[in-house]
């Protein structure tokens, strides 16, 4: 069995260490998660509240929001400061402890965003 150089990848260094497979340079210096790290938010900010696979406990759900992820977890820290209560940044989403959707709405009004309650 033959290979070809073109076919093998490095992924290990002595030097530098891990290297990425996406742009060739070291994990630390890698350009390709800055380039896919883009917002997931469309502008549409939607505050809901929700029960679904939380045992019958309410969150204050939050999509769309146009941040980054150091951006988004900055103002979930704020919102569950204002709201006193605890919660999460999972896939691109705030989720705070507790239905606080009317004030939610309003603080991010207050920042700018375009927010409307979602749901019922």
């Amino acid at each position: 069995m033959t290979r070809n150089a073109s076919s093998s990848t490095l992924v290990y260094s002595t030097d530098s260490g891990r290297i990425c497979t996406g742009c060739g340079k070291p994990v630390a210096q890698c350009i390709c998660k800055t380039a896919s790290a883009a917002p997931l938010g469309n502008g549409n900010v939607r505050v809901s509240r929700e029960t679904k696979g939380r045992a019958g406990k309410g969150v204050t759900v939050i999509k769309g929001l146009p941040l980054a992820a150091a951006e988004l977890a900055a103002l979930g820290k704020q919102l569950r400061t204002a709201c006193g209560s605890g919660g999460t940044v999972k896939d691109g989403t705030l989720e705070i402890q507790g239905d606080h959707a009317d004030r939610v709405v309003e603080l991010l009004k207050a920042q700018g965003f375009s927010a409307k309650r979602a749901g019922g």
